[in-house]
């Protein structure tokens, strides 16, 4: 039978994330820190909002580019925080969560082999969704000694005539590292001399613990060659609802449409309700998840510094990323150990890239408590191995 199908398919491996996500479900009393999925329920003014839409019938297709109020919220949303102005009519796109506006934005921009820089250790469906497009992924490897930021001179290395786009994966899954304005003042250069485009997955833009979240889109010059993805799934609890965004110039949303509309046809029309409710008033709601998070946050750097595991401090998203190379094992070999030995689910760095060998990624949407329990169970882990 494998011979009938796809060689290009056949040859992507499934995502590390998910086989650990696997091994949870079959196991008793497992402290799972494995799955980026907040723990908060979706706030009750935003389900209320979709309840409502089901009692009104709200149940047909919208337009293939969303509902049109909530491309205007999205506008909105936008324009206060990033100073940057789309028009709703024809520079938006909502999509089936981030990971469909990653995908068809992809395809939309590249011919067979035009090359991909992505960043990595980063999100697992970036290099894939390049390969089924037919291009051809280029690695940059992230070091921890920049606290895996990106840098000018490791993009532009990483450049060739045949550069089309670079993925900009920042607030970082799995690491939690940011890039500041100053560190997107150059990038963007390297961009515009390069003549290249730039897909901005900001999707965690709201979980930053540093100052404010910058948009490489909002630079002068760079609003015209980036795609902007964002989402509803990390900063409003809700990643079941499956709803996402593309911001970009109108010819690539116009490419973007065609593939959605005969992919998808639409996002989930109640979603899309309870998502026009979340972006108008759901501020207050992200900023006290974003008060939880920082506050578990501070609570595992710390207790990685008591434990003497090497972590640098992470000022995005929900992940940290110590270090526990000095253990001489795989970082699979040693989650897997983890698992095994103290009931502690965490995913292998080595999943999201090369770079990520030697590392583990350890989210922090789950309780307090939950964490405080998972932190006993890995100082006692650790302890072992040291002896």
């Amino acid at each position: 039978m494998t011979k009938e199908l796809s060689n290009k398919v056949i040859n992507i491996k499934p995502s590390g994330i998910r086989k650990f996500f696997d091994l949870v479900s079959e196991m008793k009393d497992v402290i799972s820190l494995g799955v980026g999925e907040p723990d908060f329920d979706t706030p009750w003014h935003i389900r209320d909002e979709g309840i409502y839409a089901f009692e009104k019938g709200r149940t047909f297709y919208t337009s293939n580019s969303g509902l049109k109020d909530l491309r205007f919220e999205i506008s909105n949303y936008i324009n206060r925080t990033q100073n940057i102005s789309y028009n709703p009519d024809s520079e938006i796109l909502v999509t089936v969560g981030g990971s469909e506006a990653i995908d068809i934005g992809i395809r939309a921009l590249v011919n067979n082999g035009d090359e991909v820089i992505i960043p990595q250790p980063s999100y697992v469906s970036y290099e894939p969704c390049a390969i089924l497009a037919n291009a051809k992924p280029v690695i940059v490897n992230l070091q921890a000694k920049n606290q895996f930021r990106l840098t000018a001179e490791e993009l532009q290395k990483a450049v060739t005539p045949r550069t089309k786009l670079l993925i900009l994966p920042f607030p970082n899954n799995p690491t939690g590292s940011i890039m500041e304005k100053d560190d997107l003042e150059k990038i963007a250069e390297v961009i515009i001399d390069n003549d290249i485009y730039v897909m901005s997955d900001e999707i965690y833009s709201e979980l930053t613990y540093n100052g404010k979240h910058v948009s490489i889109a909002s630079l002068p010059k760079m609003k015209e060659r980036t795609i902007l993805i964002n989402g509803f799934s990390k900063s409003y609890a809700m990643t079941g609802w499956r709803l996402g965004y593309a911001c970009a110039p109108k010819e690539i949303v116009k490419q973007m449409l065609k593939i959605h509309q005969f992919a998808i046809m639409c996002a989930p029309t109640t979603s899309q309700y309870a998502a026009v409710e979340a972006i108008k008033n759901g501020d207050d709601d992200v900023a006290q998840m974003r008060q939880a998070y920082n506050q578990r946050r501070r609570f595992l750097i710390n207790a990685f510094k008591e434990m003497n595991l090497p972590c640098f401090e992470p000022f995005g998203a929900f992940y940290v990323f110590p270090c526990i190379k000095e253990f001489g094992m795989t970082s699979e070999e040693f989650a897997t150990k983890l698992l095994q030995e103290e009931k502690v689910a965490a995913i292998p760095g080595s999943a999201f890239g090369e770079s990520g060998e030697g590392y583990l990624r350890i989210s922090y949407a789950y309780s307090l408590d939950n964490l405080k329990s998972a932190m006993i169970r890995l100082n006692n882990y650790v302890n072992r191995l040291r002896k």
